[in-house]
């Protein structure tokens, strides 16, 4: 087991469930989950986490708006962020990295790109 504490934010249900069942899969057991960037927010009014990984588009408040919030706020902005997104083009990209984002996976993704971008992530 890896000691760390992840947030999935993706509002599909089926997306978190992959994501989720991944992380578990190689070790990530303690894996909390958030539908939307404003139910994400409530999550990390009580609890911290040590990834998150967010999702470009979601209703109510898109994954670059989170990572915007999130960096401007002193007890978050050192939360390292993965996006998991269909948002390929460059410019997506490159505003995502501006922002604040410290790693990048297209979807679909396989296992093991997603174990890889974790660990490089948390350092480990």
């Amino acid at each position: 087991m890896v000691n760390a504490k992840i947030l999935i934010v993706d509002d599909s249900l089926t997306t978190r469930r992959i994501i989720k069942n991944t992380l578990r899969s190689v070790g990530f057991e303690d894996v909390i989950e958030a539908q939307d960037g404003l139910d994400a927010l409530e999550k990390l009014k009580v609890t911290s986490v040590d990834l998150m990984l967010v999702d470009w588009n979601m209703p109510k408040m898109s994954g670059i708006d989170l990572v915007k919030i999130i960096r401007s706020k002193d007890e978050l902005k050192g939360i390292p962020v993965v996006m998991v997104t269909t948002e390929v083009a460059k410019p997506d990209v490159v505003e995502a990295l501006k922002q604040g984002v410290n790693d990048y996976i297209f979807k679909p993704f396989t296992p093991e790109i997603l174990k890889e971008k974790v660990q490089k992530v948390l350092g480990r």
